[in-house]
């Protein structure tokens, strides 16, 4: 029995050791979230398809309540353009995580998307007071406000995104709206702010060089250009801007350099093609320069620039019922620029249609506030035809003009060419002395388009209203008046007018002689930098 009992002791340890719990497995994920990372792997790496079918697995599990398999599902729909189905699956997830500000930027962000920009404000504004230290929230409210107008809160929103984190997104749409409000200064020192803050970016950098180029300040242009193409050889903007800057001080040759490199990386650019048109019509191949007009036509059929570039080398090949075409077809598109109305009235006037011709210089005279050229080129055309009362108001008014360019800015030049057909002019109407262009020492060089004189063997009259307009470039962003001098084209000037003034009045005879050896030849071709 002793035996026994101590048999028995020896056994009870081993009987409690059996009873031991096992180790418990790892907990389990909850199933709600069981499936994330693999959604999440397969969501990087854009395999869509194996991403939508895991979702809708793990939605049917759980019964869509799966926060996260709805958030990237409505990802994947906005990617897809499916815009407002990823706003209800975006509004499901704010609603079963209402205190998340990432859902309601999601939700905000595809309001924006979908035009709805006040609705997308107040989603960004409840977004903005669960989470106040978002630079993105901040940043999206300023640029809804721009959709909506209201640029003094749009400007408050992206100043309050700059101080919470800087971004290069966020200067360049600061300097956006300056440049809507017309203030040039301001958009230069945002962007300069923007590019001490990021020097490689090349994008402010050129943005930067056009808006220099904007003002005329050539040197801060080119150097600012010429930045962004040392980190960016290839960069299309800057190489456009850079060759519309060596074009306008007549280097072709260095610009057309600048537009092969473009022409590689951008071969159907309508501005590029325009330009390099442009540079044969500076270097007087005009047959090259109409063939890559017309390629940039074909690219770009409703850009007013390439037709109007078109209507002046068809008028300077004296080709003026295909210069008609294309400056009607310009002014279809620009119908307030009254520098089109005078080359299409220069066009009428050789296609003999004094009266259509007329009706264009008095639309031109009608749209123009401060260019003199069009009051000169319409009183020669008045001469002309023999109406010498309403060629001197037409000359006053462009002595008027000519006189609030001086005052505003006393360091104004004018064409020379333009000078010497206006002094000849202001004789044959005996327009006095007390004219500009009368006195010593004022006759310049130009900022304007002109028409000019020279002699010719056989008597004609004062001209015939050959002025034509300015080239236009493009430099990839904003629009702003380049002057570029050239070589004076051939002489196009047509057959003799009929005499102005009636036989047998020995003074009147006097006059016509003097004036009668002035014909007008076709003024230089400048560019204009888009």
């Amino acid at each position: 029995m002793a035996d026994d009992a101590m048999k028995t002791d020896v056994q009870l340890p081993v009987a409690t050791d059996l009873k031991k719990p096992r180790p418990k497995k790892a907990p389990e994920f909850p199933i709600l979230e069981r499936r994330n990372w693999l959604i999440h792997l397969h969501y990087i790496r854009k395999d869509y398809e194996t991403c939508k079918a895991i979702i809708k697995e793990q939605l049917h599990e759980t019964q869509g309540m799966c926060e996260y398999a709805v958030y990237v599902q409505a990802l994947i729909m906005r990617l897809e353009g499916k815009i407002q189905q990823s706003l209800e699956l975006f509004q499901s997830c704010a609603i079963l995580n209402p205190k998340s500000s990432d859902n309601l930027k999601q939700v905000a962000r595809s309001l924006f998307l979908l035009g709805k920009h006040k609705a997308a404000i107040e989603v960004y504004n409840e977004a903005a007071r669960l989470n106040q230290k978002d630079w993105e929230i901040s940043h999206n409210l300023g640029v809804c406000y721009i959709y909506t107008k209201d640029f003094k809160s749009a400007d408050e929103q992206l100043n309050l995104a700059l101080q919470l984190n800087k971004h290069d997104l966020t200067y360049s749409m600061l300097g956006k709206i300056h440049l809507l409000q017309g203030d040039t200064e301001k958009a230069i020192d945002v962007y300069k702010s923007a590019v001490e803050f990021s020097p490689e970016n090349t994008e402010l950098l050129t943005t930067l060089g056009l808006l220099y180029m904007q003002l005329g300040k050539y040197q801060k242009a080119f150097e600012h250009l010429g930045n962004a193409l040392t980190y960016d050889p290839n960069n299309f903007k800057a190489i456009l801007a850079a060759g519309s800057m060596m074009q306008t001080h007549g280097d072709y040759d260095v610009a057309m350099n600048k537009y092969r490199v473009a022409a590689y990386s951008v071969p159907e650019s309508p501005p590029l093609w325009n330009n390099i048109g442009m540079c044969f019509f500076g270097k007087k191949k005009y047959v090259a320069a109409i063939s890559c007009l017309k390629r940039a036509n074909y690219l770009s059929p409703f850009d007013w620039k390439i037709l109007y570039n078109l209507g002046l080398v068809h008028l300077t090949m004296q080709q003026y019922a295909s210069a008609f075409h294309f400056l009607s077809a310009a002014i279809n598109l620009r119908p307030r620029m009254s520098q089109l109305y005078m080359l299409l009235a220069v066009a009428l006037t050789n296609l003999d249609d004094a009266d259509n011709a007329r009706r264009s210089h008095e639309q031109a005279v009608q749209l123009d506030e401060s260019n003199p050229l069009v009051n000169l080129n319409f009183a020669v055309f008045l001469y002309n035809q023999g109406d010498k009362k309403a060629a001197l108001l037409q000359f006053q008014e462009m002595e008027r003009k000519v006189n609030t360019q001086v005052e505003n800015n006393s360091s104004t030049e004018f064409d020379p060419e333009m000078v010497e057909m206006a002094q000849k002019l202001a004789g044959a109407l005996q327009a006095g002395e007390n004219f500009y262009w009368s006195k010593p020492g004022k006759d310049g060089k130009t900022s304007q388009r002109s028409s000019s004189s020279k002699p010719s063997s056989s008597q004609q009259p004062l001209g015939t209203n050959q002025a034509l307009g300015q080239a236009m470039s493009s430099a990839a962003g904003y629009s702003k008046s380049m002057q570029m001098s050239t070589e004076p084209e051939a002489d196009v000037s047509r057959a003799p007018s009929p005499p102005t003034v009636p036989p047998g009045d020995p003074e009147e005879e006097e006059e016509e002689e003097e004036t009668a050896k002035l014909t007008e030849k076709k003024s230089k071709p400048k560019a204009v930098a888009e």
